[in-house]
């Protein structure tokens, strides 16, 4: 019984891992950063996950998923480098700020843009 139990645990934690993972690697000290940097330099054209400048673009969760920004990765490369109308911060921002902003923007995602 007790390694069945330990088998459901564990299960669950891996579900939880693979569903949020966003959440599972972001603290919550990287988080309010990721707000607070999002709030500076985002939500001007990203308030609440929506893009102004191409609408169809968004930071929705199936949006990121669509166009393979699914990850903290591909959204670091994009705030970094900038793409089409999307200036690039580097230079702007630090490097940990970015990462934050990252994983802010995926949780948010995760979340549905509620807070």
């Amino acid at each position: 019984m007790r390694k069945l139990l330990s088998i459901f645990v564990l299960a669950i934690a891996l579900f939880t891992i693979h569903i949020y993972p966003a959440l599972a690697d972001a603290s919550s000290d990287t988080l309010a950063q990721g707000a607070k940097v999002f709030s500076a330099n985002c939500a001007a054209c990203h308030l609440n996950g929506t893009n102004v400048v191409a609408a169809n673009k968004n930071l929705k969760a199936e949006t990121l998923k669509q166009f393979g920004m699914d990850s903290e990765a591909a959204i670091i490369n994009q705030v970094t480098n900038g793409k089409s109308a999307m200036p690039a911060f580097k230079g702007r921002l630090k490097e940990d700020e970015i990462q934050a902003v990252a994983a802010y923007v995926l949780a948010q995602a995760d979340k549905g843009w509620t807070k």
